[in-house]
């Protein structure tokens, strides 16, 4: 039942919050101020449901170190956005015509926010936990990777392609990068940077989402298989690779920290051993 309570909670916050931030979406402040409230929100209510149903401390989303984690992930979410516009624009597939909208930017911050925390703390706080705990990291990591990546088929302009991507290349990484760090921090702070570097910088096309108007007012047209067509780069083959390789290195960095739960799933701590007291 507590994966029934938690799945309630977390999705009802997921699903109400982006009908809302959505139905701003045209006023750019009032859509940053409900995007980061609904972050907020799904974050506490998170850590509120998983503690009563569980009965201990939430610790993948305290406070000690959250800010770190947060900007760790930023960062790498950045750079590797950063690295696949770049790749594909020394292949003229991407061009800068000039500078685009900054307040269509100030949008996606909260945007963008919602929408990582809220699926962050579906996927990867209560999906992939609760399955790892059961049938151990690689089912987890494989399983809700899959189920991530067909979530996005009810995007307009998705496809098979781009959703296989998002599975590999996001569901993959996130649930490698909550496997490493055991908090859900760092996989948020990813999360969000990589979509508002796509978004809001570089004014692709997210996810099958269309076309976006963000810092940069840009063009991209060329092979699909580098831009990845209609779908945005996360379907291009640069975001695939740089993905997967960077969920190798989460799970190299899991096992090195003992992370990585075995088949089977969490075996409980043998009894300690009776000790007799000498009189």
């Amino acid at each position: 039942m507590r994966a029934v309570w938690q799945l309630l909670v977390v999705v009802a916050v997921w699903a109400i919050g982006g009908q809302g931030v959505s139905a701003v979406d045209g006023s750019p402040w009032l859509t940053l101020a409900l995007g980061l409230l609904v972050a907020v929100l799904a974050v506490l209510l998170y850590g509120w449901v998983v503690g009563r149903t569980e009965r201990r401390p939430v610790t993948e989303v305290g406070r000690e170190g959250a800010a770190g984690a947060v900007g760790r992930g930023a960062l790498i979410g950045l750079l590797l956005f950063t690295a696949v516009i770049g790749n594909i624009a020394l292949l003229g597939d991407y061009e800068v015509n000039g500078l685009g909208s900054v307040t269509g930017a100030v949008g996606f911050v909260g945007f963008m926010a919602a929408a990582a925390a809220t699926e962050e703390v579906v996927f990867r706080g209560v999906l992939f936990r609760l399955v790892e705990e059961r049938a151990g990291t690689w089912i987890a990591l494989t399983s809700t990777g899959l189920l991530f990546g067909l979530m996005h088929l009810a995007n307009p302009d998705a496809n098979l392609w781009g959703a296989v991507a998002i599975a590999i290349e996001a569901g993959g990484m996130l649930g490698a990068a909550y496997a490493a760090t055991r908090s859900l921090w760092l996989p948020i702070g990813l999360h969000f940077a990589w979509n508002f570097a796509a978004a809001g910088i570089f004014s692709s096309e997210v996810s099958g989402n269309g076309a976006s108007q963000g810092l940069l007012d840009s063009t991209a047209s060329g092979s699909v298989l580098v831009t990845g067509g209609d779908f945005g780069p996360e379907a291009s083959a640069y975001s695939v690779v740089f993905g997967a390789l960077m969920t190798l290195g989460f799970l190299w960095l899991a096992h090195r920290r003992g992370n990585l739960v075995p088949r089977g799933g969490r075996r409980p701590a043998p009894a300690p051993a009776a000790t007799t007291v000498p009189r």
